[in-house]
């Protein structure tokens, strides 16, 4: 009886850890088919965003060889007038979707899941050809319309050309402006120095402590770029930090009049605990 008892429980343990297993299995199996499934729709937009970059960069190659052929008729004469306009109108055409696709394909990125820094510059290396071949493409247009050859389609995509530029223009102005802005709340710092009392009325010393509260009087700081402002004159001579910063990483020395200079010697080092500075003055 209890070997029967025995065999059923080991039966029992058997089945469970079975079921357990398979379970698990299945639960592992679901997360690979979840990943393979992520991976490949990653790569199906990555292929779909290389096949549009080559698609635009082929575009640009034709249009090179078409403006060779243009160069080449003008010098024959106008007996090519129709040959010249032949070339110039698969010119406006490739120009006209080459600027569709490359907008396309920023959108791609904008959307998809990679965040590729190459394939950003690669479009923007393409958005900077387009506006090179505006610009050609209007010269073109005034040499073509001195041998009385004019092409009515081609105002219309050099104005929208032109639009793209000027678009891009100020899309580029913008970035630079948040760069620079990113750029310098990075490397802010702010700077006080003041009697003891003076920072006990700003809120900035209170019992002793220094920035102990959110109450303190922001204003009264003076904000520096510490990659460039490294010497700080206090004009007095008497002078102690009263935030923490690493020891080594400044000076406190006089100057000829016997004033205090703080001179920040290791920049990263010394705003490494904190991007204020107080220090107390006499």
């Amino acid at each position: 009886m209890k070997k029967l008892v025995l065999l059923v429980a080991c039966a029992t343990v058997l089945f469970s850890c079975d079921y357990l297993g398979g379970k698990k299995e299945a639960q592992l199996q679901a997360q690979n088919d979840s990943l393979l499934s992520e991976l490949s729709n990653k790569n199906a937009e990555w292929d779909e965003m290389i096949a549009s970059f080559n698609s635009i960069q082929e575009g640009f190659r034709l249009i090179n060889e078409a403006e060779g052929r243009v160069h080449a008729q003008r010098e024959l004469g106008a007996s090519n007038a129709a040959l010249i306009q032949e070339d110039m109108q698969f010119i406006v055409e490739t120009m006209k979707k080459n600027r569709e696709q490359i907008a396309d394909l920023q959108e791609k990125l904008k959307n998809s899941n990679y965040n590729s820094t190459q394939m950003k510059k690669n479009i923007e290396g393409l958005t900077k050809q387009l506006v090179e071949k505006t610009t050609q493409l209007e010269q073109l247009r005034t040499e073509l319309e001195s041998k009385s050859i004019r092409i009515a389609e081609l105002d219309d995509i050099v104005s929208g050309l032109q639009t793209d530029v000027k678009n891009l223009e100020t899309e580029n102005a913008i970035k630079e402006r948040t760069l620079d802005a990113q750029d310098k709340a990075l490397n802010a710092a702010w700077f006080v120095y003041g009697t003891k009392s003076e920072l006990k009325e700003q809120r900035i010393l209170k019992k002793g402590d220094v920035l102990q509260s959110n109450d303190f009087n922001k204003d009264y700081f003076t904000q520096i770029d510490i990659r460039k402002d490294k010497e700080i004159k206090l004009y007095s001579n008497r002078a102690k930090l009263l935030t923490i910063h690493p020891d080594g990483s400044y000076l406190l020395a006089k100057d000829s009049k016997g004033q205090y200079v703080l001179r920040i010697t290791n920049p990263t080092e010394f705003w490494s605990v904190s991007r204020y500075l107080v220090i107390q003055v006499k």
